[in-house]
């Protein structure tokens, strides 16, 4: 029986890990002048958010780029993986001039 159960988690392994995929919000408007992006990645265990940073600064200056502008950080919240819980970045930004 507890082989049954061993090969039934190590069948729905690859399963939940691909279920639990990166995702992005993309760049959304926050408030007057002030926007949020926010990535979650795919891996849970212990492992810190850069990648998860990395891509909503580069989707933020992406954003701004288009204005001709830069990114002024309003506020990043980052949170490392743990046990089921991917780790994840949220930038808050304004566009202002260069």
């Amino acid at each position: 029986m507890k082989h049954l159960r061993r090969r039934t988690f190590v069948a729905l392994l690859p399963l939940t890990l691909l279920i639990s995929a990166c995702a992005s919000t993309g760049v959304v408007p926050a408030d007057k002048d002030t926007y949020i992006v926010a990535e979650r990645g795919p891996t849970v265990g212990f492992s810190r958010p850069i990648r998860q940073t990395a891509s909503v600064y580069r989707q933020a200056n992406e954003f701004c780029a288009k204005q001709n502008k830069q990114v002024e950080t309003v506020k990043l919240d980052q949170l490392d993986s743990g046990i089921g819980r991917p780790a994840s970045a949220s930038l808050q930004f304004r566009c202002v001039p260069k």
